[in-house]
């Protein structure tokens, strides 16, 4: 496993990150518990101690899950989790509304909104404090921005968290440049998480360069876009309700069939390191310029364990100049 600073927080994470969404079951068609703490567990054995979760991610389920799972190893883990998406406020902006009756047994719809105040981010941290069994998190991050409450307000209320010592370094996600430059304005930004893979790579027009440039670490999720840079989602997979994927048009049969093919292209590729089409995706993503860590999701031991071989694989410039035309040819096909 490689490992790389996180920003200029001081932190060193493993290139591999452990993404947790999927265990919190929240839109992935539930979880088990056992077997994602396994998971969590076989992950660090596995040399990867970056392990990034959120409040929202089964609505507290995968904090607690993850707390679980670390009681015992904290010392060994990196502990990134999020503030700004809150379901039990009706200020800040309506984000989107879920029918959560597979996770909650209350009945309704739940309606998250984004907020930054800093009166919610104190309530938001003692929450996954307690939820993560801890008395510090490692990387804070910002989930989604908040059009109503002033940067200034939400970082520095961040800046006090850190001075206070609960959290070690400050993060943000889904954000513009726009936002970052506002960030930075009040305090040290260490990392931004955002969604990027071989299938989504706007990024690399601005937000890359920026971090590169910046020495802020680059956090991408969804590397292997949700499952489909895997070669594991045959044609014919039917999703179960209560899984996101199940009526999107990126999981349509048509798409499904272009990708496979695509990735089938990379086979001298998985010869030649003698890694699986899984790993080398990974390790693509990580190699391209400006991208720090790749937080991949698991439910299963097996899986982590794959995602984690990933870690070690340095691919030579030609082949990524390869893979990356590859990709080209099938963009937009």
């Amino acid at each position: 496993m490689q490992y790389r600073n996180l920003g200029q927080s001081g932190i060193k994470a493993s290139v591999v990150g452990l993404g947790t969404w999927a265990i919190g079951g929240w839109m992935w068609g539930g979880t088990d518990e056992k077997e994602s703490i396994e998971t969590i567990r076989t992950a660090v054995e596995s040399g990867i101690n970056l392990i990034d979760t959120a409040p929202v991610y089964g609505f507290g389920l995968s904090e607690q899950i993850v707390g679980k799972a670390v009681k015992g190893i904290r010392d060994r883990v990196i502990i990134a989790t999020k503030c700004g998406l809150v379901w039990d406020k009706r200020e800040g902006e309506f984000h989107f509304r879920s029918d959560e009756k597979m996770i909650r047994r209350d009945s309704g719809n739940i309606e998250v909104r984004k907020y930054l105040a800093p009166d919610s981010i104190r309530q938001e941290i003692e929450l996954s404090l307690r939820r993560l069994g801890t008395d510090y998190i490692d990387l804070y991050q910002t989930h989604w921005q908040d059009a109503t409450t002033p940067v200034e307000d939400t970082m520095n209320e961040l800046l006090k968290l850190k001075q206070q010592g609960k959290i070690r370094a400050i993060g943000v996600s889904n954000v513009t440049i726009r936002y970052l430059d506002e960030y930075r304005k009040f305090g040290q930004i260490d990392s931004d998480q955002e969604s990027y893979s071989m299938l989504n790579r706007k990024h690399e027009k601005e937000l890359l360069p920026y971090c590169a440039k910046n020495n802020i670490g680059f956090l991408a999720y969804s590397p292997l876009a949700q499952g489909l840079l895997t070669g594991k989602v045959l044609p014919d997979r039917v999703f179960e309700d209560g899984d996101h994927r199940k009526d999107k048009p990126a999981f349509s049969r048509e798409n499904r069939l272009k990708i496979l093919k695509m990735l089938g292209e990379f086979s001298s590729l998985t010869e030649k390191y003698n890694v699986t089409v899984t790993q080398l995706v990974i390790a693509w993503t990580f190699h391209q310029k400006g991208c720090t860590h790749v937080l991949v999701g698991a439910r299963r031991p097996q899986q982590v364990i794959e995602n984690a071989g990933a870690g070690g694989i340095t691919l030579s410039k030609g082949d990524i100049e390869e893979m990356c035309r590859i990709i080209r040819r099938y963009e937009g096909a």
